[in-house]
């Protein structure tokens, strides 16, 4: 089973290359930042490597409605748009014709609410994903206006499964938490986060790919 792992900034990218070491089943790409460039990454990949499977991994921004602390992982059993508005016949959040929430492929999914179930400060929830880096409990607010409940915000993760949805291709996103915006001392998170982070950060993802890599 080839495996497509796709991470936006360098950072991220060297955390996961030590929890991944020694694989040759994983193919481990770097998008870049926000929606598009998310997008093109992910059709790249599928193009390049033809993957049975991606995955969307790195940080993500935490909510308070989820209670998800710095250094959780939140998996993705759902993804959708917080920065989207075709118009009043769509429901906020929806690109016309799509759906509006992209789910994790089952199998996927129940791989890794597996691996969560043993290992703990794991919590499966809705990601929730638009081009704004998230900072302010007010805009969390809004996001959660939009898709109550959603346990985490990125700026990739939808993107990439609306790739895999149209390619039909088997998604989902895991995504550590850095900061909890609105928290009283959200700056200090985020920037002490790249301080503390190690790659043992991510072994949530090197025990998900052992359990369905064989």
């Amino acid at each position: 089973m080839k495996i497509g792992l796709l991470v936006a900034m360098d950072k991220e990218a060297a955390l996961v290359e030590e929890a991944t070491r020694g694989r040759d089943d994983v193919a481990l790409r770097r998008s870049g930042i926000g929606k598009v460039n998310a997008a093109l990454a992910a059709q790249r990949l599928i193009m390049e490597c033809a993957p049975d499977a991606i995955v969307s991994t790195g940080v993500a921004g935490g909510t308070f409605a989820a209670r998800a602390d710095v250094l959780d992982v939140v998996v993705g059993e759902r993804c959708a748009y917080h920065d989207v508005n075709c118009g009043p016949d769509v429901a906020e959040g929806q690109v016309q014709g799509l759906p509006r929430e992209f789910h994790a492929s089952p199998s996927l999914l129940a791989a890794a609410l597996g691996v969560a179930g043993r290992a703990g400060k794991a919590r499966p929830g809705l990601i929730a994903t638009g081009d704004q880096f998230v900072t302010s409990p007010d805009q969390v607010s809004r996001i959660l206006e939009i898709h109550p409940g959603a346990a985490a915000v990125d700026m990739e993760s939808a993107a990439i499964a609306q790739a895999c949805f149209l390619h039909g291709v088997p998604f989902i996103s895991l995504r550590v938490i850095s900061d909890v915006p609105g928290s009283a001392n959200r700056y200090a998170q985020y920037n002490d986060f790249w301080e503390r982070v190690e790659a043992e950060s991510f072994k949530f993802l090197r025990q998900f790919l052992e359990a369905i890599v064989r």
